[in-house]
């Protein structure tokens, strides 16, 4: 190891690689501030639940503050977009110039690798039936799986499970992708009807050469990172990321380091900014790529995150949709949030601090929950005064 990084600025570096070092817009964020976050991110990872706003809205929030959602609305739709729909971390939305990288995922989905074991089962049983959806998409596309719930077909009457299995199957392989979203549904269509002719026309690099740089793009990404890191942003296994490592290193893309507390080597990307400050205040998605790897965010943060929607309310500890909130280069706070759009109410319904945060914490979420509510377009806040933070937030909200 040719050098050692205190944990301070390892956090510092790696906010910084996720764009938190960048200002904010002066006025409305446009096209560009959009392309700059995503250059920064590399992928915005897609969920539905919309407890708040769903999670792939949230990162272009975290960063710029207050933008139209219609900048990643319409960088999904037309032949200009700008991005498109695959699996990286999971579900995301990804550079159209990163297709041509994934096309390898592609191709060992079509061979029943890269994709779920069920689903890869499921797709060699149903191989024909796969083909037959696939012509419903050649003759109709764009079109919805729920199109086809009911329809009869020469293969018998379809039913949603098994026509949202194959379009799941037939998007792993590549061989159709998402054309736009209505809601939250997908409409797919063939790639060559999606995509810009620029970016189909682009060389198919190997598999290695593919990891290489998808490795570097999760090192930009990171600023700094372990080997696990670098190979969970985009979900390469172990086999992929076998010597590929070395290579960046030998080729001067990363420096291998030490991280102060940090029990694996680290590996430092060529191009890391390391700031003497981090001036950030937002709110974080769980997806966001700050935090959606568990392990990271509390090897720099000494953060323990789990989300909970899943685990039964009288068992939560902190709430159904939690939210970490950033202060300067710390997770500082978490809060359970929601956005009750039919009353038109951003309802707090707790609000906790982390050990050691600033006195300040109260009063700057506070602030940072006026502008989220602003930004939904919601007629007021509800405080309800629960953990140590919530007394504190509905004392300012009342004063």
């Amino acid at each position: 190891m040719k050098e050692k990084i205190s944990l301070a600025a390892a956090r510092r570096i790696a906010l910084a690689a996720q764009g938190f070092l960048d200002p904010r817009p002066a006025g409305t964020p446009d096209r560009r501030h959009f392309a700059r976050v995503l250059s920064r991110t590399g992928l915005l990872q897609i969920d539905s639940v919309s407890a708040v706003v769903r999670a792939h809205y949230m990162p272009l929030y975290s960063r710029l503050g207050p933008y139209p959602l219609a900048l990643l609305d319409n960088a999904a739709v037309t032949r200009k977009r700008t991005v498109f729909e695959y699996w990286a971390h999971e579900a995301s939305f990804l550079p159209v110039e990163t297709y041509p990288l994934m096309r390898w995922r592609m191709q060992r989905a079509e061979q029943g690798d890269e994709m779920y074991l069920g689903l890869a089962k499921w797709g060699r049983e149903h191989a024909a039936y796969i083909e037959e959806i696939y012509r419903e998409v050649v003759a109709r596309g764009p079109i919805a799986a729920s199109a086809l719930e009911g329809q009869k077909g020469s293969g018998g009457w379809w039913g949603w499970s098994h026509a949202k299995h194959a379009f799941e199957w037939l998007f792993w392989a590549g061989r159709i992708t998402t054309a736009h979203r209505r809601g939250f549904e997908r409409f797919y269509d063939l790639p060559e009807r999606v995509l810009p002719q620029p970016i189909l026309d682009l060389p198919v690099p190997t598999p290695e050469d593919a990891h290489r740089e998808l490795l570097r793009i999760s090192a930009r990404a990171h600023g700094v990172a372990t080997s696990g890191d670098l190979r969970d942003y985009f979900r390469l296994s172990p086999a992929d990321m076998k010597g590929r490592l070395e290579e960046l290193v030998e080729l001067g893309d990363l420096l291998p380091v030490r991280v102060e507390g940090w029990d694996k080597p680290a590996y430092l990307h060529k191009d890391a900014r390391l700031p003497r400050k981090i001036e950030a205040r937002a709110l974080l998605a769980p997806f966001d790529p700050v935090v959606f790897e568990r392990s990271r965010s509390e090897r720099l943060f000494d953060f323990h995150y789990r989300i909970e929607i899943y685990t039964p309310a009288d068992k939560r500890q902190y709430g159904y949709y939690v939210l970490p909130f950033l202060l300067g280069d710390r997770i500082v706070a978490r809060i359970d949030l929601k956005a009750d759009r039919s009353a038109s109410v951003l309802r707090v319904h707790a609000a906790y601090a982390e050990p050691d945060a600033p006195p300040e914490t109260a009063a700057q979420l506070f602030e940072e929950l006026k502008q989220m509510q602003g930004w939904l377009g919601l007629e007021r806040m509800e405080i309800t005064p629960v953990g140590d933070l919530g007394p504190a937030l509905s004392d300012i909200a009342v004063s």
